[in-house]
Parts: C-alpha cells; sequence; structure tokens
C-alpha cells in the first residue's frame, strides 16, 4: 500500500508536472515556428510587392497611354510567378489580369482586398482555404491614378510552409517523448531506489514490533534512507539492550525481592514456634529486628519502582520550595552515621556554617543523597572512608561524595545511569537507584556526574543551581 501510494504520487506531482511542461514547450514551439515562417513569407511578399509597386509607378508616369499593355507584360512575364501569383484587380475586387493567366469566372470578394481598403496603410491580409490548399494573401491598394487599377494583390501557398512546420513539430515531438521516457526510466529508478529500502524497513519495523530485535537493515549509500536505516537498526540495538537489561532487571529484582520475603517467612514460622519450643526472648527479638529490617529493604524496592513507573510515564512531579540543601545533606548523612560504625566504615563529613538556598523538593533531594551515600556504604568494604565536600559558588551549589571502595569498571561506568542497568558486582542493588537519582536532579536543572577506577573508589558530584531570588 505505502509503495502504490508513493509511486500515486509521484505520477500526481512530478510526472504530471514534466508532463505538462513538455507539452507546453511543445505548444509554445509550435506557434513560435509558426509564426515565425508566416513571417518569413510575409516579409517575402512585402519585398516582391514594393518592387512591384515601383514598376507600375515608374510605368504609369513614363506612358499613361500604355499602361495596362505595359502592366500586362509585367505581370504575365514576372519573374517569380512560380513561387508567387500576382493579381491586379479593379475597384470591383475583378481580376484584370494574373501571372498564372487563369481568370476565374465567378466574381468574389477578397478578405485582403476589404482589409486593405479599412488600413491607413492600403494593405490588407489574410489567410484562407482555396481549392483544398491554404493560402497567404496580401492586397496593395494602388497609389497611381489609373481608373482600371484598383490593388494588386499577392498569393503564396502555405502548403509547402506547413509541411516544414509539420516536419520540425514531429521533430519537436520526438524530443519532447524522449524527454518523457528518460524522466520516467531515471525517475522510476530513482522511485525504486526509495521503494526497496521503504519496504525493508516496513518489514524490519513489524518484526521489531514483534518483538525480533535481531533485525538490522542493510545501507549502500550515504543519503537520507541510508540515515533512517542506521537509526532503525541503532533503534533496534537499543531497544535488544533494552530488553535484555529488563530481563536482567527482572531477575535481579526477583532475587532481592525474594531473600527479604524468605527471611520474613523464616523468622516468622520460628516465632510462631516459640511458645512450643520454649525460644530464648532475645532470640525472638532478633528475629523480630530481622523482620523490620527486611521489611525496610522491601519497602524501599517497592518505593523505587514506584518512583522508576513514575518516569517511565512522566508523572514525576516536583513539589519546589525555596530550601536549605545543606540541611537535607547534613540529615542524609546523619541517617547513615551509625551504618558506618557499625560496618566499620568512616564518614568524612564538616557541615558548612552557611545556607545554600535552592528552589527544591526536600524529600526527593534527600532521597537522592540517600540513594549515594547507600551505594557508597554498599559498595564499599571495611576500612574505608566515605568524604562528603559541599562548595558554593555565586550561582551553584555542589556537593562530591567520594568513596574508596570496590569502584566501578570500565565497561560498566557509562551505563550505570540508565534504566534496568545493574553492573557486575554481586552486592544487592535494584540497578534503578541512580536512574531516579539523576532524573531528580535533571528536572531539579541539576547535574549528577560520577567518576570511578576499578578497585580505587568512586566519586559522585552534583550540582544545583542556587535560587536567583535574594
Amino acid at each position: 500500500m505505502a509503495v502504490k501510494k508513493i509511486t500515486r504520487k509521484w505520477i500526481m506531482n512530478s510526472f504530471a508536472i514534466i508532463l505538462i511542461i513538455v507539452i507546453a514547450i511543445v505548444v509554445v514551439a509550435y506557434f513560435s515556428v509558426k509564426s515565425y515562417y508566416y513571417s518569413a513569407a510575409r516579409q517575402y511578399i512585402y519585398t516582391r510587392s514594393e518592387a512591384v509597386t515601383e514598376k507600375i509607378e515608374k510605368m504609369y508616369s513614363d506612358s499613361p497611354e500604355k499602361f495596362m499593355q505595359n502592366m500586362h507584360q509585367l505581370i504575365e512575364n514576372y519573374e517569380y510567378r512560380d513561387k508567387l501569383e500576382l493579381m491586379a484587380l479593379n475597384d470591383k475586387q475583378e481580376i484584370i489580369i494574373t501571372s498564372s493567366g487563369f481568370h476565374p469566372t465567378v466574381t468574389t470578394e477578397f478578405t485582403d482586398y476589404n482589409n486593405a481598403l479599412k488600413s491607413p496603410t492600403g494593405i490588407g491580409e489574410c489567410i484562407e482555404e482555396y481549392s483544398n490548399e491554404q493560402i497567404l494573401a496580401i492586397t496593395v491598394l494602388s497609389s497611381t491614378p489609373s481608373q482600371i487599377l484598383s490593388g494588386m494583390r499577392y498569393v503564396v501557398s502555405l502548403e509547402k510552409i506547413n509541411q516544414q512546420i509539420l516536419y520540425i513539430m514531429i521533430l519537436v515531438c520526438a524530443i519532447g517523448i524522449c524527454i518523457v521516457l528518460f524522466v520516467i526510466f531515471s525517475s522510476s529508478f530513482f522511485v525504486n531506489s526509495l521503494i526497496k529500502p521503504i519496504s525493508q524497513m516496513n518489514l524490519s519495523t513489524k518484526k521489531i514490533a514483534q518483538g525480533d530485535f535481531s533485525v538490522r537493515l542493510e545501507t549502500h549509500s550515504n543519503d537520507e534512507i541510508s540515515e533512517l536505516c542506521l537509526s532503525i537498526n541503532e533503534m533496534a540495538e537499543n531497544l535488544a539492550n533494552n530488553d535484555r537489561l529488563k530481563n536482567d532487571f527482572i531477575s535481579s529484582v526477583s532475587h532481592e525481592l525474594r531473600t527479604p520475603l524468605t527471611a520474613i517467612k523464616g523468622w516468622g514460622e520460628t516465632i510462631l514456634l516459640s511458645d512450643k519450643n520454649n525460644m530464648d526472648s532475645e532470640l525472638v527479638t532478633k528475629g523480630v529486628n530481622i523482620m523490620m529490617s527486611e521489611a525496610d529493604r522491601l519497602s524501599t524496592m517497592v518505593e523505587e519502582l514506584l518512583d522508576f513507573s513514575r518516569i517511565q510515564s512522566g508523572r514525576l512531579h516536583l513539589e519546589l520550595v525555596k530550601m536549605d540543601v545543606i540541611a537535607e545533606l547534613s540529615d542524609a548523612v546523619m541517617m547513615f552515621t551509625q551504618r558506618a560504625k557499625n560496618e566499620q566504615k568512616e564518614i568524612i563529613y564538616e557541615e558548612p556554617d552557611y545556607f545554600a538556598i535552592v528552589q527544591g523538593d526536600k524529600n526527593r533531594l534527600r532521597q537522592v543523597f540517600i540513594n549515594i551515600l547507600d551505594n557508597a556504604l554498599k559498595y564499599s568494604d571495611e576500612g574505608s572512608t566515605i568524604t562528603i565536600t559541599p562548595t558554593l559558588s555565586q550561582t551553584y551549589f555542589s556537593v562530591k561524595i567520594q568513596d574508596t571502595g570496590i569502584g566501578i569498571s570500565n565497561d560498566d561506568l557509562p551505563n550505570v545511569k540508565n534504566k534496568f542497568y545493574k553492573g557486575k558486582s554481586n552486592r544487592r542493588g535494584s540497578g534503578i537507584g541512580l536512574a531516579i537519582a539523576d532524573e531528580i536532579i535533571s528536572q531539579h536543572k541539576g547535574t549528577l556526574e560520577i567518576q570511578s577506577t576499578k578497585n580505587v573508589g568512586t566519586t559522585v558530584s552534583i550540582v544545583l543551581p542556587l535560587d536567583s531570588k535574594k
């Protein structure tokens, strides 16, 4: 259907326009050639008529009494009578003498003679059919005082001229047909060069829509169609990567959900049997604490999934207010201080004695700081340090969170902020926390950058614009 539509559009637009132009050129050529040859015929008659008029005036002035006798000799012996018929007319439009020797028996009116009577120059012309032949007739009224001679009529056949015009127009039409055929051939080749890749793209996109992301289009040129093919290939590659990452993400999340659920279920069954087995209350308390901790982990993961869903659907909205971002950073650090001590890790942070006022969402910015600090602790070993360095400029507030943990490999680093992506580390995590954090910072018109070296550590830099209103 698409192919038919493209071909139809080409016929209606390009080919139709070219055909109209060729037809217009043929029509213009016809009238131009016809005008040229007819003008040449008129000019030929005018030139001969001037010579004849001079001779007639001279004959009348030399011998008026022998004027008609001399006129007979002039017309009957006219040297161009094989190309041009010369007639002498009286005021009744009767032919007195003719160079052909033929005298019509029926008196008729000549259109060119009547036109000459109406013309201020005394010259009239017409093109008419005579004896199944087209002729050009020009009448020049006589300037002599003779009562017999009223005018000279010059008649030339247009048969050969029309034949010559016909030959030229056949040649012009042949050239026009060749142009149209060439346009059809070249344009059909061009249209086919468009239709073939478009058909391939149509089939490929249908396969991609059905979930086959292994489809790739071949490119043989360097034009917009090839660029579109490359874009479709890139889209298929990205969809394949996203599909793979999604599957890995689902597998990872399923594992992350299974672990706390198993712990909760196990300790729950243990506590239910505590009365029968006379279990130590201290052990019960420990089990309850573990269940609470795992429930918190589940809650956090569910919130991340909900946030990710909001980001995907464009429903992640911020409640922007004027706020001190340092206060939220300090609260987040305080939340992880005890955990760091328990894991024998050190957090180095000196709270600034100034305010950093931004237009932001308190809860969302605190969520970002919590996610970054949680990752710093999660991917650090015992004895590691996490250094938090806030900086204030005239227009921006920035904070660097630097750890001495396991770092990120060069293969994983470009993708850690992508959705569904989870590095090769075997430590727990859903793989969407950084994607959410990056989106939140972006909606605050800020930036979140990550630098890391494997087995050396990771530095996360967050930059936020300050509130421009004092």
